[in-house]
């Protein structure tokens, strides 16, 4: 819910130590994309997206993480494909973290069209920027890899948010 508190998020990560969504201490927000793991193709070429404009998210105060449930040899895989180390990467992700923050799970279908056997169960992606008290200011959720939020429109609307202290919307919970 908008404006509450996001749930806990501690994983390990493939070059940055431990990462903990509370202790993270962005200037502005956190970036928090999950990613199916290394049988998507969609994702390898999002996750390339987030790493060539990581340095346009360091420049407005937003701190990055993508995560997956996928174990550290496939999170290691999917790192290597992107070729961007400056990008932190966790991984280990539990599907119960994952179904806490609202994600999908969704069960296997055997081998993708890249020929990578998929996990028997994993996390659908979700994109979440968290303020640095621990609320959410915003969040995108998919039942499937396509229709992904752009990552250039999220700089575009950091950009307006961050110039008129834009606060985070779709809070009411009351009757209507």
């Amino acid at each position: 819910m908008p404006r509450q508190a996001v749930p806990k998020l501690q994983v390990p990560t493939l070059a940055h130590g431990d990462y903990s969504l509370s202790a993270d201490a962005p200037e502005n927000f956190s970036l928090v994309v999950f990613y199916r793991g290394l049988h998507c193709p969609i994702c390898q070429k999002y996750l390339l997206e987030l790493g060539r404009l990581r340095a346009e998210f360091d420049k407005r105060g937003v701190k990055i993480i993508a995560l997956s449930s996928d174990e550290r040899e496939r999170a290691q895989a999917m790192s290597d494909k992107l070729n961007a180390p400056a990008l932190r990467i966790g991984y280990g992700l539990s599907l119960s973290s994952a179904r806490e923050w609202g994600l999908y799970i969704s069960s296997s279908r055997g081998t993708t069209s890249i020929g990578i056997e998929e996990p028997a169960l994993f996390a659908e992606p979700g994109v979440f920027i968290v303020r640095p008290d621990g609320t959410l200011y915003y969040g995108a959720v998919q039942t499937m890899p396509f229709a992904r939020p752009h990552f250039d429109e999220l700089l575009g609307a950091l950009d307006f948010a961050l110039a008129k202290n834009y606060p985070a919307r779709g809070e009411y919970n009351g009757e209507v």
